[in-house]
């Protein structure tokens, strides 16, 4: 059996095994509440695995890497404690307060529409404002997803670039449309687990392939595992290290993350949901950067020009056996299709009920909901990939300007409001379109201070207007208030 073929074959089991679960999924579906939050019945380990699965995307095993074999420890170190940080904040604060709050304000099932019944706002500008952000910054997201399947692909099957985005698209494609959330998260939990081993493995192999923790440093050099080395050559200082940890302020806003928490059977399962993730993340980052920066001394030789974020396939082709590779590489699919797939539901979610039940067709049935839900993830697709279609496009900044995008108009506000009774509709809404716009804004100038990364500045100035509006509000509704001290009353 030739290489190509015992790869393909492991490509085939895998996909065959994702698609049986979006089908057996399908048959448990029958309205919008478990299409898109599976009824709230998702336990600890399937809701654990499949937030950092979903979260990670091919970002995990490759854009990652990419960064930790160009420049060596120094940024792609710093963004992993960031996001570590961030991870465990989140499910702290964040997960068991939204879970509770979301079924008190009217058992919403979308984050736009948590805005909405949380500031009692009838004229659903909220809802508005943001499905039009979550449907900008997916498309972007979702882009980056099918260009790592088309990469992978591309790399490991020779094929035609465009021809692998299709065959990445359909794939994702088809399990999140048969099966919505319960799909997603079976798929999300097999792949989660799939990206872990993938990355540990292949890790500690090349460790003990080089001979130890001493043959890695003669080989890679001391200055690309050091995290604080500054080379002359490629500067990286506070403002750099600062920009990396900035992207912890991130989960606070990310749909596709606290659906999970909102999908959760009960917040007795917070804890337990907590201490997996954690496990998986420390891990999952330490063998996403030890990949990266292995490949400067393990490869036979260097990678070309412009072809870094392929170290993480290109080593696994080296070091397995063809089939043990195969499957290995499933875990980059994987990756792409755990993220590509929630936000895909995120944005057909936010869209049917918020924008098409809400303003288009108020008195639509459950059988509409699901039929223009699976429209939107099709015409959001289809967007993507003509984004991803640019090949010169990169994985890594693809996700950083989606995620700064996302961190920087939802993470203030979901903070504000469940913590603070004091914010009103008019401070929110105020919030949400400066956060959106400064990062938008501030993307495109370079130089000095616009060097930091936007998602920093983003998110500083959603929550300084956001408070300052609504403290200057005359508007404030006492029933908002009211509802709000009687969901802090409620217990678990």
């Amino acid at each position: 059996m030739s290489s190509s073929i015992s790869i393909i074959f492991a490509f085939a089991i895998y996909l065959a095994a994702m698609l049986a679960i979006g089908w057996r999924t399908s048959k448990k579906t029958s309205d919008a509440k478990d299409f898109f939050i599976g009824a709230r019945g998702t336990g600890p380990w399937i809701t654990a695995l499949s937030a950092e699965a979903s979260d990670m995307s091919g970002w995990l095993l490759m854009g990652l890497p990419g960064v930790a074999y160009l420049g060596g420890m120094k940024e792609a170190f710093w963004t992993a404690v960031g996001l570590t940080i961030g991870t465990y904040l989140n499910w702290f604060f964040v997960a068991k307060r939204l879970r509770k709050y979301t079924i008190h304000a009217g058992d919403a099932i979308t984050i736009p529409e948590f805005f909405t019944n949380r500031f009692k706002d009838k004229s659903r500008l909220l809802a508005l404002v943001s499905v039009i952000f979550i449907l900008i910054f997916f498309t972007i997201y979702t882009a980056s997803g099918f260009m790592a399947c088309a990469d992978l692909f591309s790399s490991v099957f020779g094929m035609d670039y465009f021809y692998a985005l299709l065959l990445g698209a359909f794939i994702v494609l088809a399990y999140t449309v048969m099966g919505g959330y319960l799909a997603v998260c079976s798929t999300d939990f097999v792949q989660g687990s799939l990206m872990f081993a993938a990355l540990l493995i292949t890790a500690i192999i090349g460790i003990l392939s080089m001979g130890g923790v001493s043959g890695v440093v003669d080989k890679v050099g001391i200055d690309a595992l050091n995290p604080f080395h500054n080379n002359p050559e490629q500067p990286f200082g506070a403002m750099d290290i600062i920009s990396a940890l900035s992207w912890g302020l991130g989960y606070f806003g990310m749909p596709h993350i606290l659906v999970r928490f909102m999908g959760l059977r009960s917040n007795h399962d917070v804890k337990a949901s907590r201490r997996i993730a954690m496990v998986w993340v420390v891990f999952a980052f330490l063998g996403a950067l030890l990949v990266g920066v292995l490949g400067r001394g393990y490869l036979a030789s260097p990678l070309a020009e412009g072809a870094h974020e392929t170290v993480f396939i290109v080593t696994l082709m080296q070091m397995y056996p063809a089939f043990i590779a195969g499957l290995f590489l499933c875990g980059i699919l994987a990756a792409a299709m755990s993220t590509a797939d929630s936000q895909l539901l995120v944005a057909a979610s936010a869209f049917s009920r918020d924008i098409y039940m809400g303003f288009l067709n108020k008195k639509a049935d459950e059988k509409q909901m699901l039929l223009m839900s699976r429209f939107v993830v099709f015409a959001v697709a289809a967007i993507a990939i003509f984004l991803a279609s640019n090949r010169n496009s990169s994985i890594f900044n693809m996700v950083s300007y989606a995620w700064a995008g996302f961190g920087a108009t939802f993470g203030p506000l979901v903070l504000l409001s469940l913590f603070w009774k004091k914010v009103t509709r008019n401070g929110a809404l105020a919030g949400l379109i400066v956060g959106g716009i400064t990062v938008i804004v501030w993307k495109h100038l370079h130089g000095g201070i616009f060097e930091l990364y936007e998602l920093a500045p983003g998110f500083a100035a959603c929550l300084i207007i956001a408070v300052l509006v609504s403290l200057l509000d005359t508007r404030n509704d006492p029933e908002v208030e009211a509802e709000y001290e009687a969901y802090t009353k409620l217990g678990d």
